[in-house]
């Protein structure tokens, strides 16, 4: 800590991270690293996937690397240093790094809010407007869309990292979480946080209540256009497309909703660490599976892929 007017400030934050009983560590890394690793390879191989298989190259698919490549990004924000915690005896972070890990946690928790919303929004045009489907979604708007999505999350992310470190923090600096969440970086601020803590709730509830909003939205037109279909087999064809995102997005607003909507109570960090280890490691795992596993394009391709490369071999 170094000296600062009347006050000393904090230069460096030490994360408590998940347990502090030494006995479940060894075992924990084992599971967080394999985690990672499933993470990595599935993320990575669905873009690298889509990217080579022409039957792949459609506005569905490219949004979908685009959440593969935001996952990947997601988990390697926090795992890596979760791991290294686990068995190392010095578990400080610098200031400077927790700003940053705070800013790129926030930026890709809104990216991942955002994205699924345009998802929900491609599959209300694809049935809604099928006929419409291509001119309403060139390769051209899919990447402004992304493009703003990333232009959203940023501002995001500048706004909320700003309003907690714009406070002073004077000690102590025991950050009871295993990264720089905000909640509990702002239990420690040597200020009044009232309106901070407004204002992370305030654009919390921007980048998850609207972006769900307009997913219920873009859902609930999709559910009355395949109602009005006279044919099962169109309405299961059309409903199917949907059930791997439905499925993602169940988990990661399921769990966020917890997290950041439900009151706050004064023993809670510890259940919301644990209810973190799902949106921001478990999920990122689990969203290349369901949509490999529940997707008979992708397993298609993945099935074209590896008889490639056996005659190749």
């Amino acid at each position: 800590m170094s000296a600062k007017g009347n006050y000393t400030t904090v230069t460096h934050f030490i994360l408590l991270g998940l347990t502090a009983q030494a006995h479940l560590k060894p075992l924990l890394f084992g599971i967080f690293l394999f985690i990672y690793i499933v993470t990595l390879t599935g993320n990575l191989g669905m873009i690298a996937l889509i990217k080579t298989d022409p039957s792949l190259h459609t506005p569905m698919y490219f949004f979908l690397s685009a959440l593969s490549f935001i996952d990947a990004c997601y988990s390697s924000v926090v795992t890596p240093r979760l791991l290294a915690d686990l068995i190392a005896t010095d578990t400080s972070i610098s200031y400077t790094s927790c700003v940053a890990q705070m800013a790129f946690l926030v930026l890709h928790g809104s990216l991942e809010c955002l994205l699924l919303a345009t998802m929900a929004y491609d599959r209300y045009v694809a049935i809604c407007h099928p006929l419409l489907y291509h001119q309403l979604m060139p390769k051209s708007a899919c990447v402004k869309l992304v493009a703003v999505a990333y232009a959203l999350g940023t501002a995001n992310a500048t706004v909320q990292t700003q309003n907690v470190f714009r406070l002073p923090y004077c000690g102590p600096n025991l950050v009871n979480h295993y990264f720089c969440d905000i909640p509990p970086v702002l239990q420690l601020a040597c200020a009044d946080t009232g309106q901070a803590r407004k204002v992370l709730y305030v654009f919390s509830a921007l980048a998850t209540v609207t972006t769900f909003a307009g997913i219920v939205v873009s859902y609930t037109y999709i559910l009355v256009t395949v109602g009005k279909m006279s044919s099962a087999a169109g309405q299961q064809k059309a409903l199917s497309t949907c059930a791997s995102h439905l499925m993602a997005i169940t988990l990661f607003y399921g769990t966020v909703f917890f997290m950041y909507i439900k009151p706050s109570t004064g023993d809670s960090m510890d259940q919301d660490k644990v209810v973190s280890v799902f949106y921001s490691i478990i999920i990122p795992m689990l969203n290349p599976l369901i949509y490999s596993l529940r997707n008979k394009e992708v397993k298609e391709a993945l099935k074209r892929r590896i008889h490639e490369k056996i005659l190749a071999q």
